[in-house]
């Protein structure tokens, strides 16, 4: 069995490849750039983006299940990507979604092949965009200080490559989170006694933050869902829920462990 990871390098995908290689899986990796991909020793690296599938005839030769993460740029092929998957044998997928069901999440579930669909409320990698104003600064600026049960990367992994591998998850769509609620002020808190001083929190209005992510580069159409979705998330995004124990066996990963592995970016 040869499972191919697309976005094998990004925040989720880097951890469905390690979780699969730890189970002794063949893994494929798809990226951009193999010179800089940095994953486990044993992984077979191809060149290339799920973005453009009618590029990965090699890629996808010989592969039965296949990992996608729905990022910018897939809504308009991510149908084509599954038809061809679905063309050189694939026969089970998993896929992080975008958010929402959209069209390459539908094409997905009507593949015909087993899937397990992964929504992930708001991720704690998130956190990371707080590095330069934390380091420069000592202030995190954003636009609410709502509650959310933020899920670590590596557990999104876990359950991807559990569903890969282990039978029983096909048709299922799978909220995931963390095992506790914090407000980003109450993450604040928690970065700033890793890190020994104290951090600001600095309320942004919904115009500064969408301003903000103009300037990022982001579409003003992108800019607003995700504005809006922090001031008013889905009842999902603020509730506790066990589906990363159940799935792999093992509690969800706290905020702490995740700031433990990640504290020395903030310094």
């Amino acid at each position: 069995m040869t499972v191919l990871v697309t976005g094998a390098t990004g925040n989720t995908g880097r951890h469905v490849v390690s979780e699969l290689v730890r189970r002794g899986q063949r893994v494929r990796a798809l990226t951009r750039d193999p010179a800089r991909a940095g994953l486990p020793a044993g992984v077979e690296l191809v060149e290339g983006t799920h973005t453009a599938p009618a590029t990965l005839t090699d890629a996808l030769r010989g592969v039965t299940r296949l990992h996608i993460t729905v990022t910018a740029g897939l809504a308009d092929v991510g149908a084509e990507l599954v038809d061809r998957a679905v063309r050189a044998g694939v026969r089970r997928m998993t896929v992080v979604w975008g958010g929402y069901v959209g069209p390459t999440e539908q094409a997905v579930a009507d593949s015909g092949a087993e899937w397990t669909r992964l929504e992930p409320q708001e991720f704690m990698s998130n956190t990371l965009t707080w590095v330069d104003s934390i380091r420069t600064e000592g202030v995190v600026r954003e636009p609410h200080d709502l509650p959310g049960a933020v899920v670590h990367e590596a557990d999104i992994g876990a359950v991807a490559a559990t569903a890969l591998v282990e039978d029983g998850h096909s048709g299922r769509a799978y909220t995931l989170t963390g095992s506790e609620v914090f407000t980003p002020r109450q993450r604040i808190a928690v970065l700033a006694a890793a890190l020994g001083r104290d951090i600001r929190f600095v309320e942004l209005t919904h115009d500064q933050a969408v301003e903000r992510l103009l300037a990022q580069g982001v579409t003003r159409a992108d800019a607003e869902y995700v504005v809006g979705w922090h001031a008013d998330p889905p009842p999902e995004a603020s509730r506790v829920v066990d589906t990363v124990e159940r799935v792999t066996g093992r509690p969800a990963r706290t905020f702490a462990q995740w700031v433990d592995e990640h504290v020395d970016r903030f310094r």
